[in-house]
């Protein structure tokens, strides 16, 4: 099981980003997927799920409205659009999966929201 995100970067605030996170080695379809954040000093916490079978979603308070999460099961891959950023918003963004019972993380992207 691998999952790989990408499409962090440095954006002023008020910008969007969109992140991707590839999966492999698992029946994609199967599976909720997750994405997490983790700033620095702070604990690292969930941001939005999507279940198997979207529309199914799940956002943070801080994001609802913000960030939009889907997935495209024919690619494998799961998406975080994330718009109106604010500086509180920079973290390191990890995508989740648990598979079998075992949990998967990603090496996550780091979003810096910054003028």
């Amino acid at each position: 099981v691998q999952v790989v995100e990408s499409g962090g970067g440095l954006v002023q605030p008020g910008g969007s980003l969109r992140l991707s996170c590839a999966a492999s080695g698992f029946t994609f379809s199967y599976y909720p997927m997750s994405w997490y954040r983790q700033a620095p000093g702070k604990e690292r916490e969930l941001v939005a799920m999507i279940a198997s079978t979207s529309p199914i979603t799940d956002y943070a308070e801080s994001v609802k409205g913000l960030f939009s999460v889907a997935r495209d099961n024919a690619k494998n891959t799961v998406y975080l659009q994330m718009n109106s950023l604010k500086p509180q918003d920079t973290a390191v963004y990890y995508c989740r999966v648990q598979v079998l019972g075992t949990v998967y993380w990603g090496q996550g992207t780091q979003v810096t929201v910054s003028s």
